[in-house]
């Protein structure tokens, strides 16, 4: 017979790995409201559809402080101002408290609602590592009807890039002399290192022919685009989480420490600066992205 008082020693392991499992992903969801990875409208949204999630069982005031420039006395203001006692999890809040939850996030941090309309020229961007380059060779694989620009780089090719298929690989003098003569629709110094371009020409050659075109640039280009070309449609790539944003920086191997640390930086900051685009699409799945992608095209 078991007793129940002291269950056997299995079960109190299982019991213990699990609530270790569940502090994680608690844990993984306040770094990605922190990075601002997802929004809190989203995590909210996700406690009300699961209460047993993650999301559901992270309490109000770790919700809250996980939020920008949001520390502990702002945090009570907030909770005694909602009505919500600092025991509650998202999952559990009332209909009421809910709503007035989501209506003082909506006041404050208002999620960026998409255009409606498409363009012809769309610009993808996003943090370091996201995947950006293989979305991007994937809509080219599976949707020739869109056309991808090739930048150029003053940064060495990385193992398998080829020159003129991936990037122009350019020196310095060469960049420079680029940028007089005005080649370039965009440009800009990427991680405090190397600098990035996009040749004005064939994009231009290509809107003409009618046919749509997919730049895949940093926040920087991105913005110049957006003044040199207002009906561009901005897309900004997330990755699932910030634990897999910095799993797949450390997995491709092609940075040391120093450099890691140094885009991990500057993620955070282009993260921050996601409400800047038109449309969010989350890499999650490289086809479902490049899909969802190709679909804002004109």
């Amino acid at each position: 017979m078991v007793d129940a008082q002291h269950p056997p020693e299995v079960d109190r392991a299982a019991a213990s790995r699990k609530a270790v499992e569940a502090r994680r992903a608690r844990a993984s969801v306040k770094r990605d409201l922190t990075t601002r990875v997802v929004t809190p409208q989203e995590v909210l949204r996700r406690a009300e559809a699961d209460p047993t999630s993650a999301a559901g069982t992270l309490r109000v005031p770790d919700f809250l402080t996980a939020l920008p420039a949001i520390g502990q006395s702002k945090r009570d203001r907030i909770l005694e101002q909602l009505g919500i006692s600092p025991v509650k999890r998202l999952g559990g809040l009332g209909v009421r408290q809910r709503a007035s939850l989501r209506e003082w996030l909506d006041a404050r941090m208002p999620e960026p609602e998409p255009r409606p309309q498409r363009s012809r020229l769309l610009v993808m961007a996003g943090p370091t590592a996201v995947g950006k380059g293989t979305v991007a060779a994937h809509i080219k694989e599976h949707h020739p009807e869109i056309l991808l620009s090739v930048s150029a780089t003053t940064r060495a090719p990385r193992p398998g890039e080829v020159d003129g298929e991936h990037y122009y690989f350019v020196d310095d003098e060469t960049f420079d002399a680029m940028i007089a003569s005005g080649e370039l629709l965009e440009y800009a110094t990427v991680h405090n290192r190397h600098r990035y371009g996009t040749p004005r020409a064939p994009i231009e050659k290509a809107l003409r022919e009618g046919r749509t075109v997919l730049l895949e640039i940093d926040l920087q280009g991105a913005r110049q685009v957006r003044e040199a070309a207002a009906d561009a449609a901005l897309v900004f790539l997330l990755p699932p989480s910030w634990d897999e944003l910095v799993q797949r920086l450390v997995g491709r191997g092609t940075e040391d420490a120093e450099e890691r640390a140094r885009r991990l930086k500057t993620a955070r900051r282009e993260l921050a600066a996601q409400h800047e685009f038109d449309y969010r699409v989350v890499n999650a799945d490289v086809a479902e992205a490049a899909r969802e992608v190709a679909a804002l095209a004109h």
